[in-house]
């Protein structure tokens, strides 16, 4: 997956998030509300989420590795929602317990800490 081919659909908006995924490590997770702040849009976490939904490029674009602030695993419209998620996350080597990350705050990507976007 090429960050050019995020350029031929969705919003400009869309596109953004799409982009903030690319940089999501693997192993690591981030929330909806850290890539809001991360875009300089604070206030637009929901706006962040129907974006990731939206993503048509995943599992490329990696929209798995948004959960919720508190570690839960939230939603997944892929393949088989939740269950995917869970497999995807576990192959690259988050542990998932109870329906949340274990170690989530080791496991909790910042984007201002990697010096991405906006702090």
């Amino acid at each position: 997956m090429r960050s050019d081919d995020i350029d031929l659909c969705g919003t400009s908006f869309q596109r953004a998030v799409w982009r903030a995924l690319l940089a999501i490590p693997r192993g690591r997770v981030t929330s909806y509300g850290e890539i809001a702040r991360a875009l300089g849009r604070p206030g637009a976490v929901r706006a962040v989420g129907t974006a990731v939904a939206r993503n048509p490029f995943a599992p490329e674009v990696p929209c798995h590795r948004v959960v919720p602030a508190d570690g839960r695993i939230g939603n997944y419209s892929g393949g088989e929602g939740v269950v995917t998620k869970i497999r995807l996350l576990e192959a690259e080597g988050v542990r998932v317990e109870k329906g949340r990350i274990v170690e989530f705050s080791q496991r909790f990507f910042r984007f201002a800490e990697e010096g991405l976007f906006s702090s």
